[in-house]
């Protein structure tokens, strides 16, 4: 099988890529690379894939824009799997150079097709994509500005004013104005936010902090 495209999967549960080994064994015209539990670990020796399943959430805290523009370099294309359950991670993805987002709950016709078509450098349109594309704030209208995006991220993690000015390099009373408009913002769209866990809530809901890693 010179001509099949390899693959190989980056994911930490050694269910998935076990699954995933026995799909395209079964699949003409690819053929298994390898598993590995970090992008790290993928790119250390020389390529040795066409097409890599990316895991959307890997447990060593590395991010989706990072791993892919990782095995960009490497040289391989990019296809990310999701459980679809962190929106932030999802439209973070979709902003990357991947060619498709696919729910590891797809029927396996569907993947092994969307494999095919990546090993070919075609763009693998799906559901979930296309969701996120719509609701990504970044890609449309968004209520806030970059700098208020910034300050909503430090200061809903748990830093406090004084913190996030320290990390932005602008002073206390601009983070306080920047936090009061925030607030007016999300009055006038009837979505409160006058506490910080209501700010975090906003900012989970709407993909500018992420939400809380499982596991």
């Amino acid at each position: 099988m010179a001509d099949a495209a390899r693959i190989a999967i980056v994911d930490d549960h050694e269910l998935l890529a076990l699954a995933v080994r026995h799909l395209v064994d079964g699949a003409d015209g690819l053929v298994f690379a390898r598993h590995a539990l970090t992008v790290h670990d993928l790119v250390q020796p020389m390529r040795d894939a066409d097409v890599v399943l990316l895991d959307l959430s890997l447990r060593d805290g590395t991010d989706p824009e990072t791993n892919v523009a990782r095995i960009r370099s490497w040289g391989a294309r990019v296809l990310v799997l999701t459980s679809g359950e962190d929106a932030y991670l999802v439209r973070a993805a979709s902003r990357t150079d991947v060619l498709g987002i696919l729910r590891k709950s797809a029927p396996h016709e569907s993947i092994v097709a969307a494999l095919h078509a990546a090993a070919e450098g075609t763009h693998v349109p799906t559901a979930e994509w296309a969701s996120a594309l719509d609701t990504d704030p970044r890609l449309e209208s968004a209520p806030l500005t970059v700098r208020e995006r910034e300050v909503l991220g430090l200061y809903a993690s748990g830093l406090g004013a004084r913190e996030v000015a320290a990390r932005l390099f602008i002073s206390e009373n601009t983070v306080n104005d920047h936090l009061r408009r925030i607030r007016s913002i999300y009055h006038q769209l009837g979505r409160p936010a006058t506490t910080k866990v209501e700010l975090y809530q906003r900012g989970i809901e709407d993909g500018f902090v992420p939400a809380p890693r499982r596991g």
